[in-house]
């Protein structure tokens, strides 16, 4: 009776360990096509044409994503994510022939309450564009609210948001009556944005919140996101501000300085009509000098639809509006102007055959155009990209 009661045990304890054990599971997106890009700034006009291994549908990427369950209704997870490149020898393009780190973090998860997470984490703002985003964060032009890639030429990546933090705790609750609260810190670290892969500021203190709320076919997100920087990256295109290379009097690089206060906040939309699904989406990113009362500021606003038009071709479009503005700028040069604004306008069609659930063959075109003002010139620029995309 004893050897049967421990028979007995012993099995319920090899069990237990069993059902303790992580999970793992490999995942990733490959993005291969053409693309052709026109760039125009002032009356420098530029033509590239190319294959790209970069992705203009989805960033093509590398993950591992895990859980174990620790039992009690507690999980760990875990999540290292890389970008990749097909037609770089280097994989991903990082300066130090490596992979380029999209996210990489491990956290704890109850149920019915949360969980907390550390490591290099989306922000807020990134993972609500992301909902609410009609080109779900393509890297092609037109997009006014998810800024393009530095590939798609000079002057037309001034970005919008940072897309996420290095050096991050975030927390997030569960879905409790529709509503999803999440909240990101950032300390003395460097935030990545996606428009290179050593933008953003280092020496960085950060904070962020959001809010998702669903209810039947509609999702409502905001969030906010603000950053204090004592070392500004030299890249214009990291921030919200007319373009570097047009300005007069200042210093291409970087007109405010090192020292920095970066605002940012994003309101977002969707509701699923059934035929379609329509979208709508507000941005503003607001870089302050802590210097001076010298201020740059982008705000863009954008609607949307997607739909499937048969039950394998599924087409979206896009249009929206913009606008800079830089304010007390002669705070920092007698030579400039005190205010100046450029108002910009884009718009992007695409659409997806979907050979099977994993596989589609893409084509998006996007433009946008960008009007002068008392300090810089007129820009704009177009780009294509047809494609196979393939998800694992």
């Amino acid at each position: 009776m004893k050897k049967s009661l421990l028979a007995v045990a012993a099995i319920g304890a090899f069990a237990s360990a069993a059902q303790a054990q992580s999970s793992v599971t490999v995942y990733g997106i490959m993005d291969v096509g053409f693309q052709g890009v026109t760039t125009r700034n002032g009356s420098t006009k530029t033509n590239v044409t190319r294959f790209s291994g970069e992705g203009s549908e989805t960033t093509s990427r590398l993950g591992f994503r895990g859980t174990e369950d620790l039992g009690g209704g507690m999980s760990a997870f875990f999540t290292a994510e890389f970008a990749l490149n097909s037609t770089n020898a280097t994989l991903s393009g990082d300066a130090n022939n490596g992979l380029f780190n999209r996210q990489s973090f491990v956290g704890l998860k109850k149920n019915g309450i949360g969980q907390a997470a550390i490591g290099t984490q989306y922000t807020p703002i990134h993972l609500a564009v992301g909902r609410t985003d009609p080109g779900q964060q393509n890297n092609m032009l037109g997009n006014v609210i998810y800024a393009t890639s530095a590939a798609q030429g000079s002057g037309q990546t001034t970005a919008s948001y940072t897309v996420r933090y290095n050096n991050a705790l975030t927390l997030a609750t569960d879905r409790m009556a529709g509503f999803v609260v999440s909240a990101i810190y950032n300390n003395n670290n460097s935030d990545t944005n996606q428009t290179a892969t050593g933008g953003g500021s280092a020496n960085n203190n950060a904070w962020g919140a959001g809010v998702n709320y669903v209810w039947n076919k509609l999702n409502v997100d905001a969030a906010i996101q603000n950053s204090s920087s004592s070392n500004w990256a030299a890249q214009q295109t990291t921030g919200p501000a007319l373009p570097a290379t047009q300005t007069v009097g200042l210093a291409p690089s970087n007109p405010l300085g090192a020292a920095v206060q970066m605002s940012q906040q994003y309101y977002g939309a969707t509701y699923d009509f059934g035929i379609l699904k329509a979208y709508a989406g507000y941005v503003s990113n607001k870089v302050q000098a802590q210097a001076s009362n010298a201020q740059l500021e982008r705000t863009a606003q954008q609607i949307g639809v997607r739909s499937f038009v048969t039950p394998k071709v599924e087409a979206w479009a896009s249009a929206g509006t913009g606008r800079y503005t830089a304010q007390n700028l002669s705070a920092l040069s007698s030579a400039t102007a005190a205010s100046a604004s450029q108002n910009f306008t884009g718009y992007q069609l695409g659409s997806n055959y979907w050979l099977s659930k994993r596989t589609n063959m893409y084509a998006i075109f996007g433009s946008t155009q960008v009007s002068s003002s008392s300090i810089a010139v007129s820009e704009g620029g177009s780009s294509y990209g047809v494609g196979v995309r393939h998800t694992f």
